[in-house]
């Protein structure tokens, strides 16, 4: 299982990520605030401004300071060093 850090020592599991999203929209707003009333909300700011949304696949909705795009890097670099590993491994 791969985990991705997202901001202060954070980490959530890639295969259970569905969404990453800013929070800037009022859907996503309305998303977040219906989840914080039902108790699936996971704040990991550390009272900081939120700059991205992950929605898990069990409809968690967790808040996290670092910047999607930051998040997407992450990923992305992620999975990049995935495929170098497995090249290297059949090599």
């Amino acid at each position: 299982m791969k985990f991705i850090n997202i901001g202060f020592g954070n980490m959530v599991a890639v295969d259970r990520m569905v969404a990453l999203v800013s929070p800037d929209s009022a859907p996503i707003k309305r998303l977040i605030q219906d989840a914080k009333d039902s108790g699936r909300t996971i704040d990991v700011t550390c009272g900081r401004r939120t700059r991205a949304v992950i929605i898990t696949d069990s409809e968690h909705v967790i808040l996290s300071a670092i910047q999607a795009e930051t998040i997407a890097n992450r990923l992305e670099n992620d999975s990049l060093d995935d495929t170098d590993e497995e090249e290297t491994e059949d090599a």
